[in-house]
């Protein structure tokens, strides 16, 4: 029966990180309902879209549990002020699954919400096909060895696996998460030299290359997880003369965070590729289902398979490549390029410390192949000539940009990964 509660969590103030962690704890130990993190910088009516789409009975604020109607909204447009405080769902919001900890949002801050449903039934649960959450903490644990004396630092958000991934982890090993809004040097500097004895951190690639770059001391982690988007190799060459162990992992939401280390998976974890060339992912670590949508669902699992929207492939050791999304494929003059391969090859010019690739509608080639790069040195940026140049040297040639768009940075979703609508429309924008 789904008789259980989901309570929506939105928490803003120093006391957030504490009451999540609480809130978390009781989710997967079956003391309290389950939750829905949020981002609470969201704007108020993708916020309302989300509680509409994943109807919880209930929002945890800074104010305290409120109870929703069924339509997520009281009747002058604000939550209600009369939440029961004992977990019962309320409102005639439809219940949940017993077994069900966490339900995320997968799609970012835009385009239509799918709520992936997490399994943690109980915090020390021996069994690990029970449990997606705790199955996915303990192999990660175990893959890297980690000393359950040493703390973990959190600077992810929770309302998206990376961060909430750290917190689980840290509470199967039985420590306390440090958190911190930022990853910043100073951040680094008290993490690893304070007295919380933080060993272990999880970020995204820009967030290590600007530690790098600051000279932030990163060799003082015990391990670095590093995933969320595209690695460059340049990036762990650095990381690696800094004398960082950085591991890199590969996940999603719907297999409760990284479930491939260093292109190895996780014990209990398989990995393959369909006809198609999408990455498929089997295992304890897999989520149940999207919230309240089984045609999604169904689209999603195949026979006890996650077919996940990566293109990619087995190398001669057993190590998964991936290529790149199969939603960013761009047709151009009746090829298809993958815009992850165009990205790796032009990190790789020497002249880029971070690309972007996209389609920009063409009425000559159907799609224009558009690099959005970051200058290695702002006062000699390459041009698009040596650009084309040097990924013709690696692709074919229709792959090679024929638009060319230089920027300071990347701009970046609260997850790590490029905003890569608000990059469409930088390159669609004249001039």
């Amino acid at each position: 029966m789904n008789n259980r509660p989901l309570h929506a969590v939105l928490l803003t103030g120093q006391d957030a990180p504490g009451r999540l962690l609480d809130a978390l704890t009781a989710a997967l130990d079956g003391t309290g309902p389950a939750i829905l993190p949020l981002d609470p910088a969201l704007p108020a009516s993708r916020l309302d879209e989300l509680i509409g789409a994943f109807a919880p009975s209930a929002i945890i604020t800074p104010d305290g549990v409120q109870r929703l109607t069924p339509a997520g909204r009281s009747g002058d447009g604000r939550p209600g002020d009369d939440a029961p405080r004992d977990g019962r769902s309320g409102g005639g919001a439809p219940g949940i699954a017993p077994d069900i900890a966490v339900v995320l949002a997968t799609s970012g801050s835009t385009g239509a919400p799918k709520g992936a449903e997490l399994t943690a039934s109980a915090l020390l649960a021996s069994e690990l096909t029970a449990s997606a959450l705790l199955a996915s903490a303990r192999a990660a644990l175990d893959r890297i060895g980690a000393d359950p004396a040493r703390r973990w630092l959190c600077s992810l958000p929770a309302h998206h696996i990376s961060g909430l991934g750290v917190l689980v982890r840290s509470l199967v090993a039985g420590s306390a998460p440090v958190f911190a809004d930022r990853l910043e040097p100073d951040t680094v500097e008290a993490a690893v030299h304070g007295p919380d004895r933080v060993g272990y951190v999880s970020m995204v690639p820009t967030q290590l290359r600007r530690l790098l770059e600051a000279g932030a001391p990163v060799d003082r982690f015990d391990t670095i997880l590093l995933g969320g988007a595209a690695i460059p190799a340049d990036l762990l060459t650095a990381a690696a003369a800094a004398g960082a162990r950085v591991v890199t992992t590969y996940g999603m939401t719907e297999t409760s965070g990284g479930c491939v280390y260093d292109g190895l998976p996780l014990d209990g974890v398989r990995v393959a590729t369909g006809a198609d060339g999408r990455i498929r992912i089997s295992g304890p670590v897999l989520f149940a289902r999207y919230r309240l949508a089984p045609e999604l669902t169904s689209a999603a699992l195949d026979d006890g398979w996650f077919v996940t929207a990566d293109l990619g492939g087995l190398g001669p050791d057993g190590r998964l490549v991936v290529r790149g999304r199969a939603d960013d494929v761009i047709n151009t003059g009746g090829e298809k390029v993958v815009a992850g391969e165009v990205e790796r090859v032009l990190r790789e010019s020497g002249q880029i410390r971070d690309a972007v690739v996209v389609g920009v509608p063409d009425p000559e080639w159907g799609e224009r192949v558009t690099a959005l790069v970051v200058p290695a040195d702002a006062g000699r940026p390459p041009s698009l000539d040596q650009l084309r140049e040097h990924v013709g040297r690696s692709l074919p040639r229709y792959a090679a940009p024929r638009g060319l768009v230089l920027l300071p940075e990347i701009p970046l979703l609260s997850s790590g990964k490029p905003d890569r609508q608000l990059l469409r429309k930088l390159a669609e924008s004249p001039g």
